[in-house]
């Protein structure tokens, strides 16, 4: 009879996520994993198979985590400007770092590591970002600056917006001076329309 598994995969995985977060997804040893999750090698080959489908699981979690309340900010509520939502979004990121995290975000940590060579990331790393400017977009038809920007000009800028969304994290990772985000963000403020 096989033994009962002695920890919560939920709670192994969250634990996970935090040594990704901090290491990235190449710098995270097994070792580091291993004493992360506080759980054994057996355990770990017998729950999750591998680094790579944890890392699966783990920006799974990621996703309904960060990524969804982000999206619901960009979402809602109705009776805030698009505008006001798409900045408050970038000056939490500011705040975060702020208060001392500079872990950036892990989907856009993985976007500039794994994502390159692995088709299985690349795609759920997509799924994550699209998300985020399919959220940016609603935030724009709700913008009274710029609901009049047609389909086209408005999936335009929230390109745009996502990548400065990437950029802004990336750079808080890599302990970018706070003045720099802060600057950043100050320029995003400064949009009025991104066509003339």
């Amino acid at each position: 009879m096989a033994r009962p598994r002695e920890f919560s995969i939920e709670t192994a995985t969250q634990n996970a996520m935090n040594v990704f977060w901090a290491h990235g997804y190449e710098g995270a040893s097994l070792p580091e994993l291993l004493k992360g999750m506080g759980i054994a090698r057996g355990s770990f080959y017998k729950a999750f198979d591998g680094k790579k489908p944890l890392f699966m699981s783990v920006l799974d979690l990621y996703d309904q985590e960060a990524i969804w309340p982000a999206v619901t900010l960009l979402s809602g509520p109705e009776d805030v400007d698009g505008w006001k939502r798409i900045m408050l979004l970038f000056n939490q990121v500011v705040a975060v770092v702020a208060s001392g995290d500079h872990r950036g975000c892990l989907v856009c940590t993985a976007a500039a590591g794994p994502a390159a060579n692995d088709v299985d990331i690349a795609k759920a790393v997509g799924l994550a970002l699209d998300k985020m400017r399919k959220g940016f977009e609603t935030a724009l038809g709700a913008s009274r600056q710029h609901n009049e920007l047609n389909a086209q000009q408005r999936r335009a800028f929230a390109d745009m917006l996502t990548a400065q969304y990437v950029g802004l994290r990336i750079l808080a990772r890599s302990r970018a001076p706070l003045a720099t985000l802060e600057r950043s963000v100050s320029a995003i403020q400064g949009l009025t329309d991104l066509i003339d």
